[in-house]
């Protein structure tokens, strides 16, 4: 199987064993040229002039003909992917809605219930509509819908732009208006669109025939009327066919969509713990060079948030939450979280961390330094606060440091340190220090004080 035409590790892969053994491939392969630090831009460094031009620009506007902007902040939620695979049905996700209600999670922000592929049945029905597969979804997908609504939650669905969906069931090239229409019908609020099987019509290229498709789609979505934010997955198809393609795929589908994935699907919940934490790893390291990439309301999806998966760390499943709220990335647990234990919903929950992915300033924060044990990452916020992430990659603890005028912060008397997951707080002349756990992330909210 060729990893280069179908990212969607373990979408149509027949036993554990071989998804283990191609992603154990991929986490070891070398990532795009694109991934390395200011390859693909010219960067826009804290605290200069060209940051605050880049925060004027941004709120222009994204052109006409562009997508309605339905995700002025990332979105967030649930989807079963990672966690179930293939083994979606009617029960499993309405007992994650309910527990998702019943947790108090949504009311922190993860509102949106998406249902990922092999929901349907394998053939369409006599009048060539997508039907749901009756054993797995025997109320339908209008009912499903209902449901969550009445929990006051959104309803997200996937499909793929091409022949079929990377599991082989029925996708919607050739069925766009169709489809659009019966999801609106069904109450859809959020559609994720994969790039399996797209056909390249003679005389067509790679990145013709995928910009075709997802232009038919989004198009189709903006014509039923109903606001339906739109996840294209194209980017994901191109990430090693050459920077200036793969560059100019995010940028049509930053004006086709709200978001695009990148990276490789995130490690499932069979794998082992030293994967999921390499997975994590991977898909960070990728998506923390896009920075020029992305701008609010155009969100780069590094995807799903594994916290609540077995195996994990308290300090790793920390890490990739203050990590993903850094780059600004969309929030989409994938776990059980009927099942969630106190201390991931205390993770996932942090009223701080979550603040700091949905600052309306929309900002995905930057790479300040980094070698291979460490990361540190600077973010500005809307008041003029910075946060600052110290992450430890590394298998043993160290300090790591910055200062705050490397972080971007203007020249203060001192600075206020208020560490996000203690909630501790302390005065600094400038130096931002931490002792920090293997695979452990330290995320201060720094105030300047006169």
């Amino acid at each position: 199987m060729s990893h280069r035409q179908v990212p969607r590790t373990g979408r149509i892969l027949a036993t554990l064993t071989t998804v283990v053994a191609c992603s154990a491939g991929l986490l070891a392969s070398t990532g795009p040229a694109s991934a390395a630090p200011d390859a693909h831009r010219t960067a826009v460094r804290p605290g200069t002039a060209a940051e605050a031009a880049a925060d004027a620009s941004e709120g222009a506007g994204h052109g006409a003909g562009a997508y309605p902007n339905l995700a002025p902040r990332p979105p967030m939620g649930w989807n079963n992917w990672s966690y179930y695979t293939c083994n979606v049905n009617e029960k499993v996700v309405l007992d994650n809605a309910r527990a998702l209600a019943r947790s108090g999670l949504a009311d922190r922000g993860y509102d949106t219930v998406t249902i990922d592929d092999c929901w349907m049945a394998k053939q369409r029905g006599p009048q060539a509509e997508l039907v749901a597969d009756p054993a797995k979804f025997p109320h339908g997908m209008a009912y499903v819908g209902r449901e969550l609504h009445r929990l006051g939650l959104k309803f997200g669905i996937y499909e793929d732009v091409g022949t079929l969906t990377c599991g082989k069931y029925p996708g919607s090239y050739g069925h766009f208006e169709q489809d659009a229409r019966q999801f609106a019908g069904w109450g859809v609020d959020y559609l994720k669109a994969d790039g399996c099987n797209v056909p390249r019509p003679a005389g067509r290229t790679k990145e013709q025939s995928y910009r075709d498709v997802y232009e038919q789609q989004s198009r189709a979505l903006e014509a039923t009327g109903r606001p339906i934010t739109f996840s294209v997955s194209a980017p994901a198809y191109f990430q090693f066919d050459g920077d200036s393609v793969w560059h100019r795929v995010i940028d049509w589908s930053a004006k086709l969509g709200n978001l695009w994935r990148g990276g490789r699907d995130i490690a499932l919940e069979q794998q082992s713990p030293a994967t999921k934490w390499s997975s994590i790893l991977y898909n960070f390291r990728y998506n923390a060079k896009l920075d020029g990439l992305q701008r609010p309301g155009r969100w780069n999806d590094p995807d799903f948030l594994l916290v609540g998966d077995s195996g994990l760390s308290r300090h790793e499943m920390q890490s990739q939450m203050s990590l993903w709220a850094m780059m600004a990335a969309p929030l989409i647990s994938s776990t059980n979280l009927a099942e969630l234990s106190p201390e991931a919903r205390e993770v996932l929950g942090n009223r701080a961390i979550i603040a700091v992915d949905q600052d309306p300033l929309g900002r995905q924060g930057v790479v300040i330094a980094q070698d291979d044990g460490f990361t540190v990452m600077s973010k500005r916020l809307r008041n003029g606060d910075r946060a600052v992430a110290l992450f430890n990659s590394g298998d043993t603890p160290r300090t790591l440091s910055t200062t705050a005028e490397a972080a971007g912060l203007p020249e203060a008397s001192s600075y206020w340190l208020r560490n996000l997951v203690t909630g501790r707080g302390r005065h600094s002349d400038g130096r931002i220090a931490a002792r920090v756990p293997a695979h452990g992330t330290v995320l201060y909210r720094i105030t300047a004080r006169s």
